[in-house]
Order: C-alpha cells, then sequence, then structure tokens
C-alpha cells in the first residue's frame, strides 16, 4: 500500500524531470546568446534577477532570508563553478562537448560520495551511472575534439556533482529549500557581477532581444527549475537526482527536433532509451533487493532505502 512518503518520492522524482526538461530545452539559448552578451555578465544578471524575484516572495512570506546563511554560501559557491565554468566554456567547445562533458557528473556523484561522506553507493548505482554513461555517449557521439572550454566543462560538471551531494545532506538536515535557493542565488549573481567589474568585462547586451532571454533563464531553468530541486532532493537519493538529471540532454535532443526543427537523428534515440535504461535498472533491481530483504524478514529502514525507490 502507498505511503505518503511514496507520494511525496513521486512528486520529487517528477519535479526533477520538470528541471531537467527546462535545463535541456534552453541549451541553444544560451549558446545563441553568447553571441550578444558576455557568458559571466549573463550568469550575473539571470541569478540576480532570479534571487531579487525569490527574495520578494520570501519577505511577504517573512522569512528569514540569511538564515544558515554559510550553508547557502557553500551551495552557492559549487553553483557558480559549475555555471561561470559551464557558460564560458560553451563558448569555446562544440555544443556536443559541452553536452557530453556535463552529463559525466552522473560519474563523478558516486565518486564524491565515496570520497567525501564515506558512502559506498550500490551496486545498482554504479551500473545505472556507465550505463548512462554509454546513453550520453551516443547522445552527443562523445568528445570531437579537445580544448580548454572542454577543461573549464569538466570542472563544471564535478562542481554539478558536489553541489547534488551538499545539497542532499543539507535540505535532509531540516535547511528550508526556499531560504537556500535566495542565498546560493544572491552569491552566484553577486560573484558573477563582481568578477565582471574586476575584469572590466562588458556589462550592455549588444542586442536587446538578450533582456528577454535574461528574463526567461532567470524564472524558469534558475528560479523554477532550482527550486523544485533543493525541494525534491528532500525526498530522494543524490544517485537518483544524477540519473534524473543525466535526461537533460535526452531532453534538450526533444525540443531540437521538434521546436528546433533538427532532423531526427537515430544516434540520439538509441542515447535517450539508454540514459532511460539506467533509471530502470536503478529503479528495478533496487525495489527488487528491497522486496527480497522484506521477504526474509529485515525491517525497512526508511533512511537506508532511499536509494531503493523509484516512482
Amino acid at each position: 500500500m502507498a505511503t505518503r512518503t511514496d507520494y511525496k518520492t513521486c512528486l520529487a522524482n517528477l519535479g526533477l524531470f520538470y528541471s531537467a526538461a527546462v535545463w535541456g530545452s534552453t541549451f541553444f539559448i544560451v549558446k545563441r546568446s553568447l553571441a550578444s552578451i558576455d557568458p559571466v555578465i549573463l550568469v550575473g544578471y539571470r541569478f540576480t534577477l532570479a534571487a531579487l524575484v525569490l527574495g520578494g516572495f520570501l519577505i511577504l512570506r517573512k522569512k528569514p532570508l540569511f538564515a544558515h546563511f554559510r550553508k547557502g554560501i557553500l551551495l552557492g559557491l559549487f553553483l557558480w563553478l559549475l555555471y561561470v565554468p559551464q557558460t564560458i566554456g560553451l563558448g569555446i567547445t562544440t555544443a556536443s562537448n559541452s553536452g557530453f562533458i556535463t552529463g559525466m557528473f552522473v560519474a563523478f556523484v558516486p565518486i564524491f560520495s565515496f570520497v567525501i561522506f564515506h558512502r559506498a553507493p550500490p551496486l545498482t548505482g554504479i551500473i545505472s551511472a556507465l550505463v548512462s554513461l554509454s546513453g550520453l555517449w551516443f547522445l552527443t557521439r562523445g568528445l570531437q575534439t579537445v580544448n580548454c572550454g572542454d577543461l573549464l566543462t569538466i570542472v563544471a560538471a564535478m562542481a554539478y556533482a558536489i553541489h547534488i551531494l551538499f545539497t542532499d545532506r543539507i535540505v535532509k538536515n531540516g535547511v528550508d529549500p526556499y531560504i537556500l535557493s535566495f542565498q546560493q542565488f544572491l552569491f552566484v549573481g553577486f560573484a558573477s557581477l563582481i568578477v565582471g567589474f574586476i575584469f572590466k568585462l562588458p556589462f550592455t547586451p549588444a542586442s536587446i532581444d538578450v533582456i528577454w532571454v535574461i528574463f526567461f533563464l532567470a524564472l524558469f531553468p534558475t528560479l523554477s527549475a532550482f527550486v523544485i530541486q533543493l525541494v525534491a532532493q528532500k525526498f530522494t537519493s543524490p544517485i537518483r537526482v544524477s540519473l534524473i538529471f543525466a535526461f537533460e540532454p535526452v531532453f534538450a535532443g526533444l525540443f531540437a527536433w521538434t521546436l528546433g526543427g533538427e532532423p531526427f537523428a537515430p544516434h540520439r534515440a538509441v542515447g535517450g532509451l539508454l540514459v532511460f535504461l539506467a533509471l530502470v535498472i536503478s529503479g528495478l533491481f533496487s525495489r527488487k533487493l528491497l522486496v527480497g530483504r522484506v521477504l526474509h524478514g529485515v525491517k525497512p529502514d526508511e533512511k537506508r532505502d532511499k536509494d531503493f525507490r523509484f516512482f
């Protein structure tokens, strides 16, 4: 019989799929906008605007904006190390290279989980990560060339994984995810603008159309998607989060075929199926293990069995 926790886990996973879909839909938008605005300034504007909107909402709700501020700064630091290198790298390397390398965070999550928190991932998690990586290779056709943009994107992928892991640890300790979101947005936005001021980067966009792009990026892939991520991570495991977020390039391909008018690519379809298979392996095999425990009289443990839920 389904419990209230099961429903929350289901909603959390659906919310994470929404975040992956939104991020996937905006990949080509960011790539195009870099012709009209500096990447660091773009990151600064979108996150500052997201912080102002969310901050206003929290003030109306009379929430303490700077409670647990050090935790928010920590998440903000890794989010900054994700977005600034990734956005700069996207202007240097190819979109396929950026998509594949960013997707490598799927492999970094179990590695850093063990290195930082000394938590060994389940075998199914490791298998799922490898299957997901093979799917990402098919989706993007792997690395075509290697340049400094690729190296920057590797930094972004590692920061992505660490951000997921620290988010898991912090939100499950009862810290308000809305306040954390505001704090990390504020840090990323201000840090980017300060870097822009120090290095005398151009703050004025070359095209007025970029302003609408900034508003869109701030409200949807930044504000809504990251708030949902922080709320959802209270009810699911970091490995499950990484496997769902691996669907970002899958959604990017779907939007490219439908809205972007690109021709259907069979290799991307194969890659998408492999990414989906990784999620199924993670859920079904782990569910079988959990059922086996119950049949053998092992009492379910809520904390231990977080990694053994699908939908």
